[in-house]
């Protein structure tokens, strides 16, 4: 008898359906409406938390965020469940849901992937199928087209800076990796140790990246600013220093793959200064 992987157990411990289909849910994240709401269950969202600005969400109560909610509100909502999300809310938290009797689901997105598969779970969950179905198809649909449009594109080293002072970058393990490697990046801190690290200027020197993208829009003229002391740095050299949309970039959700073109369509425009350099 075939053994199914570790991951496909989780996923399927993770998405057990219920005994009948949830009417009262409450999200504990901005993404997880986005998601539920791709499943064709937005008139089921009662609660979700702040900052959610997914518009089929508008104007449902706030619980709190994804790291601090307000149980006695949660509770006040009566849910028939609650998703939480894998790798922020507290599992403290959680705890004390269900020692009160409420239903919660853990959802964790880590890949592109990952983000059809969880549509389609949560219309299983929520007896949304065919809805959830049809979204999960249109996004993998994108995503490989996304895929096979930028095959092949020339690549470009890539430093992705998260704010100045300190200065910190994401690994491998981050989403925004996945989605450089994507556009035909490469992500010149793949191998560091921590998801999110700190890194020093001197190591961005050695890293020589033909692209520095940062996501912080409050953090835009600092950055430009702070590089402006360093024209060393190829990048710099080059002025291929871009601010994207970072929220969108960081979705768990469908709304990811908007992030992913703005990406890559910054890395075409960056591509003809590298192509049109001397060769030395």
């Amino acid at each position: 008898m075939k053994r199914l992987p570790a991951a496909a157990l989780l996923a399927l411990f993770l998405f057990l359906p219920a005994a009948q289909a949830a009417e009262r849910v409450v999200t504990l994240a901005p993404h997880l409406a986005e998601l539920v709401c791709a499943a064709g269950a937005c008139d089921k969202l009662v609660g979700v938390a702040r900052y959610t600005d997914e518009p089929g969400a508008r104007g449902k109560p706030q619980v709190g965020d994804a790291f601090t909610v307000n149980i006695e509100a949660l509770l006040a909502l009566r849910p028939d469940l609650v998703l939480a999300w894998g790798g922020g809310t507290s599992p403290q938290f959680i705890q004390r849901l269900q020692a009160v009797g409420i239903p919660v689901r853990w959802v964790t997105v880590r890949k592109l992937d990952d983000v059809g598969s969880a549509v389609q779970q949560l219309g299983v969950l929520l007896d949304t199928r065919p809805a959830a179905d049809k979204a999960a198809a249109a996004y993998r649909k994108r995503l490989a087209a996304l895929r096979e449009q930028y095959r092949g594109r020339a690549p470009l080293k890539v430093f992705y800076q998260v704010e100045v002072s300190p200065m910190f970058t994401l690994n491998q393990s981050s989403p925004i990796s996945e989605a450089i490697t994507l556009c035909g990046g490469v992500n010149v801190f793949a191998g560091s140790r921590k998801l999110a690290g700190p890194v020093n200027v001197e190591a961005v020197l050695a890293a020589s990246p033909d692209v520095i993208v940062f996501g912080r829009q409050d953090m835009a003229a600092k950055i430009r600013e702070f590089w402006k002391k360093w024209p060393l740095v190829r990048a710099v050299a080059h002025r291929q220093l871009y601010e994207i949309d970072a929220s969108t970039l960081t979705r768990q959700s469908p709304k990811v793959l908007d992030g992913v073109q703005e990406l890559c369509k910054v890395l075409d425009t960056a591509r003809p200064v590298y192509l049109d350099l001397p060769k030395s």
